[in-house]
């Protein structure tokens, strides 16, 4: 009695594993390399974004990342990172319920003469933080969970934007 429900498990194992594939589904993985060999990563003073840029070109492509714009073969520059932040919708008391963060990049990347390899690309990412009065402090560290996820994000579609890159 059990060997039919395995045949049919089976079965319907293989027909799901053919049919995800055959529609072109696969996950998208790491970036190996980037179209350079070693980059420079210029960010505005007094923000992390640069830092994780340099640390996620390290972790996930063979491209090295220099200190010297000078030894380098690209340069990307993170014009602008701002984090804004709007009220969505109020209570009928007047009272916030919902905020819409925003986290907006702007970076362009240019070739060791200074030359643009892409024009200014803006990245905006929204999330929306549900607020209560009553979880003030915990809204406080969700909201700021919320922008380095963003951060984050906005990092690796800079990545893969680069290794979109023909030189």
């Amino acid at each position: 009695m059990m060997k039919p429900i395995r045949i049919l498990l089976v079965i319907l194992t293989i027909s799901l594993i053919l049919a995800v594939t055959a529609c072109g589904f696969r996950l998208r993985g790491q970036i190996s390399n980037l179209p350079f060999e070693t980059i420079y990563v210029a960010a505005p003073p007094g923000h992390t974004i640069g830092l994780d840029m340099e640390r996620a070109i390290s972790v996930s492509t063979t491209t090295k990342v220099v200190k010297k714009p000078e030894k380098a073969q690209a340069i990307l520059q993170i014009l602008s990172a701002v984090n804004e932040k709007k009220i969505l919708s109020l209570s009928t008391g007047g009272r916030v319920r919902e905020f819409q963060l925003i986290y907006r990049v702007s970076a362009r990347l240019l070739d060791a003469q200074g030359a643009a390899l892409t024009p200014v690309d803006d990245i905006i990412l929204t999330r929306v933080l549900p607020f209560l009065d009553a979880q003030i402090l915990a809204k406080a560290a969700e909201e700021e969970m919320l922008y380095k996820d963003m951060q984050v994000d906005a990092v690796q579609q800079l990545i893969r934007r680069m290794a979109a890159v023909k030189l």
